[in-house]
Protein backbone atom coordinates (compact mmCIF):
# COMPACT_ATOMS: atom_id res chain seq x y z
CA UNK A 1 0.00 0.00 0.00
CA UNK A 2 1.61 3.76 -0.79
CA UNK A 3 0.69 5.73 1.95
CA UNK A 4 0.40 9.75 1.87
CA UNK A 5 0.71 11.33 4.94
CA UNK A 6 0.59 15.27 4.83
CA UNK A 7 1.12 17.67 7.47
CA UNK A 8 2.65 21.38 8.24
CA UNK A 9 5.61 20.79 10.10
CA UNK A 10 7.66 17.77 10.37
CA UNK A 11 10.71 16.45 11.86
CA UNK A 12 13.14 17.98 12.82
CA UNK A 13 10.81 20.47 14.13
CA UNK A 14 9.58 18.77 17.31
CA UNK A 15 6.03 18.62 18.74
CA UNK A 16 3.79 16.56 19.57
CA UNK A 17 1.75 16.12 16.34
CA UNK A 18 5.55 15.98 14.31
CA UNK A 19 6.20 13.06 17.17
CA UNK A 20 2.98 11.12 16.07
CA UNK A 21 3.76 11.59 12.56
CA UNK A 22 7.20 10.33 12.26
CA UNK A 23 6.05 7.37 14.70
CA UNK A 24 2.78 6.55 12.42
CA UNK A 25 5.25 6.94 8.94
CA UNK A 26 8.31 4.58 10.22
CA UNK A 27 5.95 2.09 11.93
CA UNK A 28 3.82 1.64 8.29
CA UNK A 29 7.38 1.20 6.52
CA UNK A 30 8.00 -1.39 8.85
CA UNK A 31 5.55 -3.14 7.96
CA UNK A 32 5.97 -2.93 4.62
CA UNK A 33 3.82 0.42 2.89
CA UNK A 34 5.61 3.08 0.66
CA UNK A 35 5.04 5.88 2.43
CA UNK A 36 5.66 9.76 1.57
CA UNK A 37 5.40 13.00 4.04
CA UNK A 38 3.92 15.88 2.33
CA UNK A 39 5.26 18.81 4.48
CA UNK A 40 6.75 22.45 4.18
CA UNK A 41 10.28 22.89 3.65
CA UNK A 42 9.91 25.93 6.98
CA UNK A 43 13.58 25.65 7.37
CA UNK A 44 15.27 26.62 3.51
CA UNK A 45 18.53 24.40 5.30
CA UNK A 46 16.08 21.18 5.19
CA UNK A 47 16.03 19.18 1.77
CA UNK A 48 13.55 19.67 -0.60
CA UNK A 49 13.33 15.55 -1.01
CA UNK A 50 14.99 12.89 1.38
CA UNK A 51 14.47 9.48 2.19
CA UNK A 52 15.14 9.15 5.92
CA UNK A 53 14.19 5.45 8.11
CA UNK A 54 12.30 3.89 5.42
CA UNK A 55 10.46 7.01 4.78
CA UNK A 56 10.51 9.37 1.77
CA UNK A 57 10.19 12.91 2.64
CA UNK A 58 9.04 15.79 0.34
CA UNK A 59 9.33 19.30 1.57
CA UNK A 60 7.84 22.52 -0.35
CA UNK A 61 9.39 25.66 -0.45
CA UNK A 62 7.73 28.20 1.77
CA UNK A 63 6.91 31.76 0.41
CA UNK A 64 6.09 33.68 3.77
CA UNK A 65 5.05 33.05 7.23
CA UNK A 66 1.46 34.39 8.56
CA UNK A 67 1.64 33.41 12.26
CA UNK A 68 2.74 29.52 12.81
CA UNK A 69 0.81 28.79 9.17
CA UNK A 70 2.78 28.96 6.20
CA UNK A 71 2.62 30.04 2.88
CA UNK A 72 3.35 27.20 -0.67
CA UNK A 73 2.66 28.61 -3.62
CA UNK A 74 3.49 25.59 -5.63
CA UNK A 75 1.82 23.12 -3.03
CA UNK A 76 -0.93 22.46 -4.78
CA UNK A 77 1.17 20.95 -8.05
CA UNK A 78 2.43 19.11 -6.16
CA UNK A 79 -0.04 17.82 -4.28
CA UNK A 80 -1.63 16.90 -7.54
CA UNK A 81 1.42 14.56 -8.39
CA UNK A 82 1.33 13.30 -4.92
CA UNK A 83 -2.35 11.99 -4.82
CA UNK A 84 -1.88 10.52 -7.79
CA UNK A 85 1.05 8.17 -6.84
CA UNK A 86 -0.69 7.26 -3.81
CA UNK A 87 -3.13 4.76 -2.83
CA UNK A 88 -4.53 5.93 0.49
CA UNK A 89 -3.94 9.63 2.08
CA UNK A 90 -3.52 10.34 6.09
CA UNK A 91 -3.79 13.84 6.70
CA UNK A 92 -3.24 15.72 10.15
CA UNK A 93 -5.05 18.67 10.73
CA UNK A 94 -5.09 21.66 11.38
CA UNK A 95 -3.64 22.26 8.25
CA UNK A 96 -4.16 25.02 6.06
CA UNK A 97 -3.69 22.77 3.01
CA UNK A 98 -6.07 19.65 4.26
CA UNK A 99 -9.18 21.26 1.99
CA UNK A 100 -7.09 20.79 -1.23
CA UNK A 101 -5.20 17.58 -0.49
CA UNK A 102 -8.87 16.18 0.52
CA UNK A 103 -11.05 17.17 -2.46
CA UNK A 104 -7.50 16.32 -4.93
CA UNK A 105 -8.20 12.87 -3.18
CA UNK A 106 -12.30 12.78 -3.38
CA UNK A 107 -11.34 13.62 -7.03
CA UNK A 108 -8.92 10.74 -7.57
CA UNK A 109 -11.12 8.15 -5.87
CA UNK A 110 -8.47 7.73 -3.00
CA UNK A 111 -9.42 6.92 0.82
CA UNK A 112 -9.18 10.39 2.61
CA UNK A 113 -8.42 9.83 6.17
CA UNK A 114 -8.35 12.90 8.36
CA UNK A 115 -5.90 12.91 11.66
CA UNK A 116 -7.46 15.50 13.72
CA UNK A 117 -4.73 16.07 16.73
CA UNK A 118 -5.98 19.55 18.43
CA UNK A 119 -8.28 22.51 18.10
CA UNK A 120 -6.38 25.68 16.88
CA UNK A 121 -5.83 28.38 19.05
CA UNK A 122 -4.31 31.62 17.91
CA UNK A 123 -3.45 35.23 19.77
CA UNK A 124 -6.38 37.63 20.30
CA UNK A 125 -6.95 40.43 17.53
CA UNK A 126 -8.40 41.04 14.74
CA UNK A 127 -5.83 39.12 12.00
CA UNK A 128 -5.83 36.26 14.19
CA UNK A 129 -9.70 35.55 14.18
CA UNK A 130 -9.29 36.34 10.08
CA UNK A 131 -6.32 33.24 9.64
CA UNK A 132 -8.53 31.17 12.28
CA UNK A 133 -11.86 31.74 9.70
CA UNK A 134 -9.52 30.50 6.73
CA UNK A 135 -7.58 27.53 8.94
CA UNK A 136 -11.33 26.44 10.59
CA UNK A 137 -12.62 26.86 7.20
CA UNK A 138 -10.29 24.60 4.99
CA UNK A 139 -10.65 22.20 8.09
CA UNK A 140 -14.42 21.89 7.37
CA UNK A 141 -14.34 21.78 3.77
CA UNK A 142 -11.38 18.84 4.13
CA UNK A 143 -14.20 17.17 6.92
CA UNK A 144 -16.47 16.84 4.51
CA UNK A 145 -14.66 15.66 1.75
CA UNK A 146 -12.75 12.68 4.19
CA UNK A 147 -14.26 9.33 4.49
CA UNK A 148 -12.83 8.76 7.76
CA UNK A 149 -11.64 11.43 11.27
CA UNK A 150 -9.28 9.57 13.68
CA UNK A 151 -9.63 11.05 17.18
CA UNK A 152 -7.03 10.42 20.14
CA UNK A 153 -10.02 9.82 22.50
CA UNK A 154 -13.69 9.75 22.02
CA UNK A 155 -13.50 12.15 25.32
CA UNK A 156 -12.02 14.95 22.98
CA UNK A 157 -14.10 14.18 19.73
CA UNK A 158 -16.89 14.66 21.76
CA UNK A 159 -16.00 18.33 23.42
CA UNK A 160 -14.02 19.60 20.56
CA UNK A 161 -16.06 22.05 18.84
CA UNK A 162 -14.32 20.89 15.23
CA UNK A 163 -14.66 16.99 16.13
CA UNK A 164 -18.44 17.41 17.76
CA UNK A 165 -19.43 17.86 14.35
CA UNK A 166 -18.59 15.14 12.52
CA UNK A 167 -19.22 12.34 15.10
CA UNK A 168 -20.59 9.96 12.42
CA UNK A 169 -17.10 9.62 11.18
CA UNK A 170 -14.91 9.40 13.59
CA UNK A 171 -12.79 6.51 14.64
CA UNK A 172 -10.97 6.41 17.66
CA UNK A 173 -7.47 5.06 17.44
CA UNK A 174 -4.90 5.48 20.54
CA UNK A 175 -2.21 7.65 19.85
CA UNK A 176 1.24 6.21 18.85
CA UNK A 177 3.61 5.78 21.96
CA UNK A 178 6.93 3.99 22.38
CA UNK A 179 9.69 4.05 25.48
CA UNK A 180 12.84 2.57 24.76
CA UNK A 181 14.29 0.38 27.29
CA UNK A 182 17.57 1.95 28.92
CA UNK A 183 19.93 0.24 31.53
CA UNK A 184 20.30 1.18 35.06
CA UNK A 185 23.76 2.41 34.27
CA UNK A 186 22.33 5.20 31.91
CA UNK A 187 19.86 6.08 34.47
CA UNK A 188 22.70 6.87 37.23
CA UNK A 189 24.81 8.30 34.89
CA UNK A 190 21.88 10.86 33.77
CA UNK A 191 21.17 11.60 38.09
CA UNK A 192 25.12 12.32 38.56
CA UNK A 193 25.39 14.19 35.56
CA UNK A 194 22.54 16.69 36.49
CA UNK A 195 23.52 16.73 40.45
CA UNK A 196 19.91 14.86 41.34
CA UNK A 197 21.21 13.02 44.41
CA UNK A 198 18.46 13.59 47.22
CA UNK A 199 16.13 15.40 45.10
CA UNK A 200 12.93 14.65 44.44
CA UNK A 201 12.52 15.02 40.78
CA UNK A 202 9.54 16.83 38.82
CA UNK A 203 9.53 16.12 35.27
CA UNK A 204 8.01 18.62 32.56
CA UNK A 205 8.15 17.35 29.08
CA UNK A 206 6.96 20.19 26.80
CA UNK A 207 7.49 23.13 24.08
CA UNK A 208 7.62 26.73 25.85
CA UNK A 209 4.65 27.56 24.61
CA UNK A 210 1.53 29.29 25.98
CA UNK A 211 -0.29 26.44 26.19
CA UNK A 212 1.46 24.51 28.13
CA UNK A 213 1.11 25.76 31.80
CA UNK A 214 4.41 26.33 32.44
CA UNK A 215 3.51 29.51 34.61
CA UNK A 216 1.14 27.43 36.77
CA UNK A 217 3.88 24.78 37.47
CA UNK A 218 6.17 27.78 38.72
CA UNK A 219 3.42 29.54 40.74
CA UNK A 220 3.04 25.72 42.52
CA UNK A 221 6.41 25.12 42.66
CA UNK A 222 6.34 27.61 46.22
CA UNK A 223 4.18 25.00 48.06
CA UNK A 224 5.66 22.41 46.45
CA UNK A 225 8.91 23.30 48.33
CA UNK A 226 7.87 23.89 51.43
CA UNK A 227 6.66 20.50 51.55
CA UNK A 228 10.05 18.80 49.67
CA UNK A 229 13.11 21.47 50.30
CA UNK A 230 14.82 19.70 47.43
CA UNK A 231 12.59 19.17 45.10
CA UNK A 232 13.53 20.30 41.45
CA UNK A 233 11.73 20.34 37.97
CA UNK A 234 14.03 19.38 35.02
CA UNK A 235 12.03 20.60 31.70
CA UNK A 236 12.54 18.80 28.77
CA UNK A 237 12.08 20.24 25.60
CA UNK A 238 12.49 23.07 23.19
CA UNK A 239 12.89 26.76 25.11
CA UNK A 240 15.10 28.65 23.03
CA UNK A 241 13.36 30.55 20.11
CA UNK A 242 10.21 28.76 19.68
CA UNK A 243 8.47 29.51 16.85
CA UNK A 244 5.38 31.89 17.85
CA UNK A 245 6.54 31.74 21.27
CA UNK A 246 8.96 34.80 21.52
CA UNK A 247 6.50 36.75 24.02
CA UNK A 248 5.36 34.07 26.16
CA UNK A 249 9.01 33.04 26.95
CA UNK A 250 10.35 36.56 28.02
CA UNK A 251 7.12 36.59 30.19
CA UNK A 252 8.13 33.35 31.64
CA UNK A 253 11.95 33.41 32.28
CA UNK A 254 11.68 36.25 34.55
CA UNK A 255 9.95 33.53 37.12
CA UNK A 256 12.36 30.66 36.23
CA UNK A 257 14.78 33.03 37.17
CA UNK A 258 13.46 32.80 40.53
CA UNK A 259 14.48 29.53 41.18
CA UNK A 260 17.72 28.64 39.92
CA UNK A 261 18.52 25.32 42.49
CA UNK A 262 15.11 24.28 41.42
CA UNK A 263 14.14 24.50 37.95
CA UNK A 264 17.21 22.93 34.97
CA UNK A 265 16.22 23.47 31.18
CA UNK A 266 17.65 20.29 29.69
CA UNK A 267 16.63 21.28 26.22
CA UNK A 268 15.40 18.69 23.35
CA UNK A 269 16.73 14.95 24.41
CA UNK A 270 16.72 11.67 22.16
CA UNK A 271 14.19 8.96 23.12
CA UNK A 272 16.87 7.29 25.32
CA UNK A 273 17.51 10.62 26.98
CA UNK A 274 13.94 10.91 27.51
CA UNK A 275 13.53 7.35 29.10
CA UNK A 276 16.45 8.08 31.47
CA UNK A 277 14.74 11.04 32.24
CA UNK A 278 11.16 9.44 32.90
CA UNK A 279 13.05 6.92 34.68
CA UNK A 280 14.78 9.57 37.19
CA UNK A 281 11.61 11.06 37.84
CA UNK A 282 9.09 10.47 40.65
CA UNK A 283 5.98 12.47 38.97
CA UNK A 284 5.31 14.17 35.77
CA UNK A 285 3.09 17.29 34.93
CA UNK A 286 1.15 18.27 32.19
CA UNK A 287 -1.40 21.35 33.09
CA UNK A 288 -1.86 22.76 29.89
CA UNK A 289 -4.24 25.00 29.71
CA UNK A 290 -6.51 24.92 26.68
CA UNK A 291 -7.63 22.18 23.84
CA UNK A 292 -4.60 22.56 21.93
CA UNK A 293 -3.62 19.82 24.17
CA UNK A 294 -5.86 16.56 23.39
CA UNK A 295 -4.01 13.91 24.88
CA UNK A 296 -0.31 14.70 26.13
CA UNK A 297 1.99 11.75 24.76
CA UNK A 298 4.76 12.41 27.65
CA UNK A 299 2.21 11.48 30.14
CA UNK A 300 2.17 7.91 28.78
CA UNK A 301 5.59 7.79 27.71
CA UNK A 302 6.59 8.52 31.57
CA UNK A 303 4.13 6.17 32.70
CA UNK A 304 5.85 3.34 30.84
CA UNK A 305 9.37 4.41 32.68
CA UNK A 306 7.48 4.18 35.90
CA UNK A 307 6.49 8.09 36.68
CA UNK A 308 2.86 9.10 37.46
CA UNK A 309 1.31 11.82 35.72
CA UNK A 310 -0.51 15.18 37.11
CA UNK A 311 -2.45 16.37 34.43
CA UNK A 312 -5.06 19.12 33.70
CA UNK A 313 -8.80 18.40 33.60
CA UNK A 314 -8.96 18.76 29.74
CA UNK A 315 -10.59 16.47 26.96
CA UNK A 316 -8.56 13.52 26.10
CA UNK A 317 -4.99 15.26 27.95
CA UNK A 318 -7.12 14.03 31.83
CA UNK A 319 -7.90 10.38 29.52
CA UNK A 320 -4.62 8.54 30.54
CA UNK A 321 -4.47 8.82 34.32
CA UNK A 322 -7.92 7.65 34.12
CA UNK A 323 -7.71 4.58 32.57
CA UNK A 324 -4.41 3.72 34.09
CA UNK A 325 -5.01 5.21 37.39
CA UNK A 326 -1.72 6.49 37.49
CA UNK A 327 -1.73 9.96 38.56
CA UNK A 328 -4.21 12.55 39.19
CA UNK A 329 -6.25 15.01 37.04
CA UNK A 330 -6.33 18.63 38.61
CA UNK A 331 -8.49 21.50 37.96
CA UNK A 332 -7.18 23.63 34.83
CA UNK A 333 -5.16 26.68 35.96
CA UNK A 334 -5.22 25.47 39.63
CA UNK A 335 -1.86 26.25 40.73
CA UNK A 336 -3.10 24.99 44.04
CA UNK A 337 -4.74 22.02 43.14
CA UNK A 338 -1.67 21.02 41.23
CA UNK A 339 0.70 21.55 44.04
CA UNK A 340 -1.27 19.48 46.27
CA UNK A 341 -1.54 16.62 43.86
CA UNK A 342 2.41 16.86 42.81
CA UNK A 343 3.16 16.76 46.81
CA UNK A 344 0.82 13.52 47.35
CA UNK A 345 2.71 11.81 44.74
CA UNK A 346 5.78 12.60 46.13
CA UNK A 347 4.35 11.20 49.54
CA UNK A 348 3.90 7.69 48.51
CA UNK A 349 4.23 7.39 44.90
CA UNK A 350 3.90 3.18 45.44
CA UNK A 351 0.07 4.30 45.27
CA UNK A 352 0.03 5.21 41.85
CA UNK A 353 2.54 2.73 40.28
CA UNK A 354 1.45 0.44 37.57
CA UNK A 355 3.09 -1.81 36.26
CA UNK A 356 4.44 -1.47 32.83
CA UNK A 357 3.19 -4.08 30.90
CA UNK A 358 -0.70 -2.54 32.03
CA UNK A 359 0.12 0.62 30.12
CA UNK A 360 1.80 -1.24 27.24
CA UNK A 361 -1.57 -3.36 26.43
CA UNK A 362 -3.33 0.19 26.34
CA UNK A 363 -0.77 2.04 24.38
CA UNK A 364 1.97 1.30 21.62
CA UNK A 365 2.99 2.64 18.51
CA UNK A 366 2.70 -1.38 17.11
CA UNK A 367 -1.18 -1.13 17.80
CA UNK A 368 -1.62 2.36 16.58
CA UNK A 369 -0.22 1.32 13.25
CA UNK A 370 -1.96 -1.76 12.89
CA UNK A 371 -5.57 0.29 13.69
CA UNK A 372 -4.55 2.68 10.75
CA UNK A 373 -3.41 -0.07 8.37
CA UNK A 374 -6.80 -1.93 9.28
CA UNK A 375 -8.86 1.23 8.47
CA UNK A 376 -6.88 2.27 5.24
CA UNK A 377 -7.83 -1.56 4.39
CA UNK A 378 -11.21 -1.14 4.53
CA UNK A 379 -11.50 2.15 3.31
CA UNK A 380 -9.84 0.70 -0.06
CA UNK A 381 -12.32 -2.23 0.20
CA UNK A 382 -15.46 0.41 -0.37
CA UNK A 383 -13.77 2.10 -3.11
CA UNK A 384 -13.51 -1.13 -4.64
CA UNK A 385 -17.17 -1.88 -3.90
CA UNK A 386 -16.05 -4.85 -1.70
CA UNK A 387 -17.45 -3.05 1.88
CA UNK A 388 -17.30 -0.64 3.94
CA UNK A 389 -16.29 0.81 6.84
CA UNK A 390 -19.06 1.69 9.59
CA UNK A 391 -18.69 5.85 10.44
CA UNK A 392 -18.59 6.12 13.98
CA UNK A 393 -16.96 5.79 17.25
CA UNK A 394 -15.17 2.81 17.93
CA UNK A 395 -12.70 2.11 20.61
CA UNK A 396 -9.11 0.22 19.66
CA UNK A 397 -9.32 -2.03 17.12
CA UNK A 398 -7.63 -6.27 18.34
CA UNK A 399 -3.92 -5.62 17.58
CA UNK A 400 -1.45 -8.37 16.47
CA UNK A 401 1.74 -8.66 17.24
CA UNK A 402 4.18 -7.43 15.03
CA UNK A 403 7.55 -5.65 16.32
CA UNK A 404 8.22 -2.30 16.43
CA UNK A 405 10.87 -1.53 13.84
CA UNK A 406 14.04 1.51 13.83
CA UNK A 407 11.87 4.04 13.71
CA UNK A 408 10.68 3.40 17.45
CA UNK A 409 14.49 4.44 18.13
CA UNK A 410 14.69 7.42 15.96
CA UNK A 411 16.08 10.25 18.01
CA UNK A 412 14.56 13.47 18.84
CA UNK A 413 16.68 16.41 17.03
Amino acid sequence: MKVLLALTYYRPHTSGLTIYAERLACALADRGHRVTVLTSQYDRSLPREERANGVDVVRVPVAFRVSKGVIMPTFGAVAWTMVRAHDVLSLHLPQLDASGLALRGRWLKKPVTLTYHCDLRLPPGLFSRLVDRVVSGSNRQAARQADAMVAYTRDYAEHSPFLSRYLDKVIVIPPPVHMPAVTPAEIAAFRAKWGLKDRRVIGFAARLATEKGVEIMLEALPRVLEAHPRARVLFAGPYRNVLGEEAYARRIMPLVGRYPDHWTFLGILDPREMAVLFHNCEVTVLPSLNSTESFGLVQVEGMLCGAPSIASALPGVRQPVRTTGMGEVVPVGDRAALAEAVIRVLNDKAKYSRPRSDIEARFSTRRTAEQYEMLFDELLARKKGEGGVSARIVGPWPAAAFKVGPCGRNPRP
